[in-house]
């Protein structure tokens, strides 16, 4: 299957040849997604024991290295999206971005001291270079009504890939233990490799430009400025979900049963993410993305007040994978559409570096948090986060 993705033409082709282009390209993609994340998958559930309880590190080490995989991931993706959109390809940074998932799970299998994971995790989520060019192709091919379908598809095959990928995990770590899972995770990264280099077909646009221009600060719109602004906030109040599985334990569940928490998050985000695209579809973006900070606050509230009871952890992954869910694929679609068309990589980037900066600091505090007062503490921190970036999206526009 041969895909022409001429993202850079400024003449649109009709629109029934734009639908099937981007009909193929997303099977495309979504395939290559979900095969990367069986490979990821079967190390999430297991990442925060690898590192607390096999390489000893504690819970500040476990928030430093998890806040700087999210600050690399958007720092790789606002470098990939300005160039990206400076030379006018693509195609390269999505296959070279799920190498680099290849090379690190290789890494994890001989890391045998946590300061030796650093590079690899660095490695691994520099791989989200990936990320912003592939969107800026799904949202210059689709259609407005059919964007955060488009997206609620590709986030929703991500998840079912870590459905399966969590399962193996669960059915195979007792026996293959982290060397020899690390191993096989790297895998199905080296088969979206293939994947996107033989069946991604990008042409080259006739004429290119002889300039571009970054996308300042000051060319994008209010309500732009306003979204990065307040997403920033929000990022700070979701640390890692590496505390949630920790947090998971700390309440009664052994180790070899906190993947199935895990599993749940994911197969609800799965389900979700398609839904939440499709409403975002008909009722805006913003209402969806005021549902998923609402969810996040529901997730920390249930674990301040109910910890105690494993009815009320069960729920709080159930309501976490809503709230990814409603959260990831909406997102992507809003900054798409309040991006400059022609600088959508770029915007998109510099969403993703925005929010992955504060990401670090995020989990960093709330692992310091726990460490030196106790465990509640980062919680009622996020939710006051949380609250105010809910009233600043208020004041958001959405594009007509």
């Amino acid at each position: 299957m041969d895909v022409d993705t001429n993202i850079f033409d400024a003449k649109k082709a009709p629109l029934s040849e734009t639908e099937g282009e981007s009909e193929r390209a997303i099977k495309v993609f979504s395939w290559s997604s979900l095969l990367n994340d069986f490979g990821a998958e079967m190390i999430y559930p297991i990442w925060p024991f690898f590192l607390t309880v096999y390489l000893g590190a504690n819970m500040a080490i476990l928030g430093f290295i998890d806040g700087l995989s999210d600050a690399i991931v958007s720092i790789s993706q606002a470098a990939s999206g300005y160039v990206s959109d400076r030379i006018q390809e693509r195609k390269i940074f999505i296959w070279i971005g799920y190498l680099c998932g290849f090379l690190s799970r290789i890494g994890y299998a001989f890391s045998h001291i946590w300061e030796l994971v650093i590079p690899f995790r660095v490695l691994d989520r520099a791989g989200k270079i990936r990320d912003a060019p592939r969107d800026a192709i799904i949202a210059d091919i689709s259609i407005k009504h059919e964007r955060g379908r488009n997206f609620g598809i590709l986030k929703a095959m991500d998840k079912l890939g870590g459905v399966f990928g969590i399962i193996f995990s669960i059915l195979f770590f007792k026996f293959l233990g982290y060397k020899k899972l690390f191993l096989v995770a790297a895998i199905p990264s080296l088969i979206a490799v293939i994947l996107v280099l033989v069946f991604i077909k990008e042409k080259r646009p006739a004429v290119r430009r002889e300039k571009y221009q970054w996308l300042s600060f000051r060319a994008i719109s209010p309500d732009f400025k306003l979204f990065l602004g307040l997403s920033s906030v929000f990022a700070l109040a979701s640390f890692s979900y590496s505390f949630l599985l920790v947090y998971a334990q700390k309440f009664g569940f052994k180790i070899e049963l906190v993947p199935l928490l895990y599993l749940l998050f994911v197969i609800f985000a799965f389900i979700f993410s398609i839904l939440f695209g499709k409403l975002a579809d008909k009722i805006g973006r913003k209402p969806v993305i005021m549902i998923s900070f609402m969810l996040w606050a529901i997730v920390c509230w249930l674990f301040i007040f109910l910890k105690s009871y494993i009815w009320a952890v069960v729920l709080t992954f159930i309501v976490y994978g809503m709230h990814k869910g409603a959260l990831d694929p909406v997102q992507r679609a809003f900054v798409a559409e309040l991006s400059p068309a022609d600088k959508r990589a770029s915007g998109l980037g510099l969403f993703q570096m925005a929010v992955g900066i504060c990401a670090l600091p995020s989990s960093l505090i709330a692992g310091l948090l726990w460490d030196r007062i106790n465990y509640i503490v980062p919680l009622i921190v996020s939710l006051a986060l949380t609250l105010a970036a809910v009233i600043m999206l208020a004041y958001v526009k959405e594009k007509d």
